[in-house]
């Protein structure tokens, strides 16, 4: 019996919608990521990429549990001495809320090229809009809704 290798032409890549409102980030985040990766498919193989396309919306609408949202912080760091920035993510939601969800999917993907590969299927929108009506994107109800 051979082993079944994964070639470029076998994967098969569908388009999803996910709804964030009322979803917890992190939840959500590890979800999708699964997703990206293409971990809930039979044939899945981490060293190729093959998961689906994932379009976020609503993302302004996000929910943390605790008090996250005060007290979580994204820095930036230019390269230049004394230049770290430091944002909330109360300031994040206000200014950048996509941002948001990429930066907590992109720190569950692998930190490769392919991780990279990855994260460029996620398309995340404000509102319930989105540019994407031509591929026919399919709604995904996640199983874990959180708390």
């Amino acid at each position: 019996m051979k082993t079944y290798s994964l070639t470029p032409r076998d994967i098969d890549r569908k388009w999803y919608v996910v709804d964030a409102s009322d979803k917890v980030l992190g939840r959500l985040a590890s979800q999708i990521a699964n997703r990206l990766r293409g971990k809930c498919k039979p044939e899945y193989s981490p060293h190729m990429d093959n998961g689906d396309y994932i379009i976020v919306v609503n993302c302004e609408k996000i929910r943390v549990t605790g008090n996250k949202l005060t007290e979580k912080k994204y820095y930036r760091h230019s390269g230049w001495v004394g230049s770290l920035k430091e944002t909330s993510l109360e300031a994040m939601l206000a200014r950048h809320p996509d941002r948001v969800i990429t930066l907590a999917v992109r720190g569950m993907l692998p930190k490769t090229r392919l991780g990279r590969a990855m994260l460029k299927k996620l398309k995340v929108y404000v509102g319930p809009d989105h540019p994407h009506q031509a591929q026919k994107p399919q709604p995904l109800t996640l199983p874990f809704q959180g708390a």
